[in-house]
């Protein structure tokens, strides 16, 4: 009989659901095991209770969704005296973007950390976020996400999916790498260029005459490199890491949207807690965002640094460009406007 170690069961079986839900609780157990015989130097008072709990990403070691996470779960053991535990599970450890939210929504993760876009199909509200071309700056962004009336509508949005918002970070915005330069609406033309599945992206991208092609992100390297696409979209971060630049002469700095990043509890784990633990948490998750941005911030300018480096060309797009983008924008404006809660379109939009 063949044997699986604890990651293999994951991997393997996190699909089903009834398996993903056997392994997290598994993952629990093991870290309140752990937990309860540390010693790590805060002695449990009578009737005192240790907490443990995973938090799932489906992104890699080395990005922003995981100095996010760790930073979240290192303020929240330091505000608790140790007493609250996050383990963080990157790389879809626990699953994908589609499971996590669906084990986060059922209780099972309290945990999760995902970019908005795959959040859609659960929350239609999210759709608010594909708006393209409405923030010229990542401050004006911030301000927008953090301003206490936006959000409020955002977190009764997640709260009616079955969520808790604790707060969002981004990776910036995200940009398109071509092999083509851009300086006028018109080079958009026909350039085949690899989207989401999202349909707000291919109407956006359809605007601009361009010819949007959904493919698996696992096949853009290779699509590239043998002309299958010709360009593609993404956060520097992700056009670095994954070396995409290697195949295309330009980055253009379209900024077409901000690639938001949530932090969400399952709600009814969330609303089943002390409120003093709701408030760690809480706390917790405002510093978390705040050193992720940061983090962002800096990393982007690296980043920029080795794509100018190999060769390939950073392009600003000009005012007028940009200008001309919003308008071919108008129809994607008008079908999320037709989607998503009036309220949070105007609060957006202001």
């Amino acid at each position: 009989m063949k044997t699986h170690t604890t990651q293999g069961f994951l991997t393997g079986f996190l699909p089903h659901k009834k398996c993903a839900s056997i392994a997290i609780l598994c993952l629990a157990m093991l870290l309140s095991a752990a937990l309860s015989g540390c010693g790590d130097g805060s002695a449990l008072q009578e009737g005192e209770q240790r907490y443990a709990w995973p938090l799932g990403t489906a992104s890699p070691e080395d990005t922003v969704t995981q100095i996010y996470a760790e930073a979240f779960a290192g303020e929240v053991a330091r505000l608790s005296d140790g007493k609250m535990k996050i383990q963080v599970y990157p790389n879809s450890t626990l699953g994908g973007d589609r499971e996590l939210l669906e084990s986060c929504r059922d209780g099972d993760i309290p945990f999760v950390i995902q970019n908005t876009a795959p959040q859609v199909a659960f929350l239609p509200d999210l759709a608010i976020f594909d708006m393209p071309c409405m923030f010229g700056t990542m401050e004006e962004v911030r301000r927008k996400v953090d301003d206490a009336g936006f959000y409020s509508l955002m977190e009764t949005a997640y709260q009616e999916g079955g969520y808790k918002l604790l707060g969002f970070a981004d990776q910036g915005f995200r940009v398109m790498s071509t092999n083509k330069g851009i300086q006028s609406l018109s080079d958009f033309k026909g350039q085949k260029i690899r989207t989401m599945e999202n349909p707000y992206h291919i109407e956006f991208w359809k605007g601009l005459m361009a010819a949007p092609t959904p493919m698996t992100f696992s096949e853009v390297y290779i699509g590239l490199q043998q002309g299958t696409i010709d360009a593609q979209e993404n956060p520097y971060e992700v056009i670095v890491s994954n070396r995409l630049y290697e195949q295309q002469d330009y980055v253009v700095e379209t900024n077409h949207l901000p690639h938001l990043i949530s932090l969400v509890a399952s709600g009814s784990f969330f609303q089943d807690l002390p409120k003093e633990k709701q408030e760690i948490l809480a706390d917790a998750a405002k510093y978390a965002s705040e050193e992720a941005r940061k983090a962002s911030d800096g990393r982007i300018l690296g980043k920029m640094g080795e794509i100018t480096s190999s060769g390939t060309q950073i392009v600003p797009v000009g005012e007028e460009l940009w200008e001309e983008m919003q308008k071919a924008s108008q129809p994607v404006y008008d079908e999320i406007a037709e989607t998503v809660n009036p309220e949070i379109v105007k609060a957006y939009k202001e």
